[in-house]
């Protein structure tokens, strides 16, 4: 799915919908602030893209950009789950073109953009989406994006960590035209239980998933095969330490399930 934006400057244009997309999702323009995002006014021919790291998995994406998405949610009190499932349904865990080429992992259109961009298939054939020289930028223009719009000033009264309430309200608020774009979200959160980041922002999470989720070496992503045992060997710690680590009460794990492996 492709992000698309509108802007609101007096009188709010409404962009044709095409049968090429079914579902939509929308974007608006956001106005510069301290933290600005970076590129803006660098020429296309000049700029300096930053080459995203090739991503294999979505275990991999959520690795690279949960950092990112945790800092976001710190400054603007988005749940970084929140931020991190979008990125994921948005960018085809970082696999889409437009993450690949631009750095764009939310689909941002240009619309009075005036640093580099690039020509995709969207709505209509061969659309402007923005380039960011980094995709850290990408995420802030999402953060921007969702903090200016009077729209989504209601997800703000939720609970920071109310992942479920945000999907539910985004959808309510227009951001999405999926009817099941909600249950899409609240699915990846729960299955690579995105969840946790959250928590770490909040200090609900323990000190020692704190230190782990800050580490990628610490956490091992069950994936299919695995066992609590077959674990145990390959990080030299016994399954009695991994189920208490994990807080675990027997040995069922499922895929994609972020487990500590290291006390």
């Amino acid at each position: 799915m492709v992000v698309s934006v509108l802007f609101s400057c007096g009188s709010r244009k409404r962009k044709h919908k095409s049968s090429k997309s079914k579902h939509r999702t929308e974007h608006v323009q956001r106005k510069e602030d301290s933290r600005k995002i970076e590129n803006t006014d660098t020429p296309a021919e000049t700029q300096e893209i930053v080459v995203p790291k090739a991503v294999s998995s979505t275990d991999e994406y959520i690795k690279l950009y949960s950092d990112i998405a945790m800092e976001e949610m710190k400054f603007y009190n988005i749940p970084a789950s929140i931020t991190l499932a979008q990125g994921i349904l948005e960018s085809g865990s970082g696999r889409g073109r437009l993450a690949v080429e631009a750095n764009n992992h939310f689909g941002i259109k240009c619309h009075e953009w005036t640093g580099a961009s690039i020509r995709h298939d969207d709505d209509e054939d061969q659309e402007c989406f923005r380039k960011y020289k980094d995709a850290k930028y990408s995420y802030r223009d999402h953060s921007l994006f969702l903090t200016e719009r009077k729209r989504y000033s209601g997800l703000f009264e939720l609970d920071i960590d109310d992942y479920k309430g945000w999907a539910k309200g985004l959808r309510a608020a227009g951001y999405a035209t999926d009817r099941k774009y909600p249950e899409k979200l609240i699915s990846l959160i729960e299955r690579y239980q995105l969840y946790t980041y959250d928590d770490v922002v909040t200090g609900k999470a323990p000190k020692r998933a704190k230190s782990s989720l800050s580490n990628p070496e610490d956490v091992h992503y069950v994936v299919k095969g695995d066992t609590l045992y077959s674990i145990s060997r390959r990080y030299n710690i016994s399954v009695k330490e991994l189920q208490k680590l994990n807080g675990l009460r027997d040995t069922t794990i499922s895929i994609g399930q972020a487990l500590i492996v290291k006390s």
